[in-house]
């Protein structure tokens, strides 16, 4: 896709919704960092479903380590991976207490040094709660990205990497978000609505639905 066709495409993701947000539900940057760690192979739904429980109990790093692993666990029983995601939750509780007084730190390797933080995860983050101009690539993100010609790769690396020289700055601290509802709600994975797509016609795909 060429690059002033990427500009209409956010300048229209844009014109449609101003103010994207995520869908996790949070109060701190605390509570989110624990949504997305808990939000891998999960939707958004159901960590919402699991975390008004887990964090009306636990709401802070500290709450979160009297509540233990048993306890976590419990709260969070119906999302899947629980045991492990629980096991991880702990851990990078106290090693924020340990390390950053509580605080959620703002650069990439603090974030990625805590237990069940990847990239992504970090990512999301640094993005969503410290404004940084970086791109969380998703399944969703992924898809967008190679099935439009927006930013094509062989993995997430490559498209993050793609999408952070091809997104206008203008757009990209809200590009993530623009990305993700569109791929969740509009080009999804089984049968995209092209019907309903904003940007049907700049959108490189071949096998467009109606």
């Amino acid at each position: 896709m060429r690059l002033e066709a990427i500009r209409e495409v956010f300048r229209r993701l844009h014109e449609a919704n101003p103010a994207p947000q995520t869908e996790l539900e949070y109060a701190s940057p605390y509570q989110l960092l624990v949504a997305v760690v808990l939000s891998a192979q999960a939707t958004d739904r159901s960590v919402n479903l699991a975390t008004r429980k887990l964090f009306a109990d636990a709401p802070t790093p500290e709450a979160m380590v009297s509540l233990g692993e048993e306890g976590i666990a419990e709260r969070i029983k119906t999302i899947g991976l629980f045991r492990n995601k629980a096991k991880n939750t702990l851990a990078l509780s106290r090693l924020l207490l340990e390390r950053h007084g509580g605080e959620v730190p703002a650069e990439r390797a603090a974030l990625e040094a805590l237990p069940g933080v990847g990239r992504k995860t970090a990512n999301v983050v640094l993005n969503t709660v410290f404004r940084q101009p970086v791109m969380a690539v998703d399944t969703h993100i992924f898809r967008v990205a190679n099935r439009t010609g927006l930013a094509p790769g062989k993995d997430v690396l490559e498209v993050e990497h793609a999408l952070l020289r091809r997104v206008p700055k203008e757009y990209l601290l809200d590009a993530h978000h623009w990305l993700i509802l569109h791929g969740r709600y509009v080009c999804t994975a089984r049968r995209p609505r092209c019907g309903e797509c904003t940007v049907r016609d700049l959108c490189l795909y071949r096998d467009k639905t109606a």
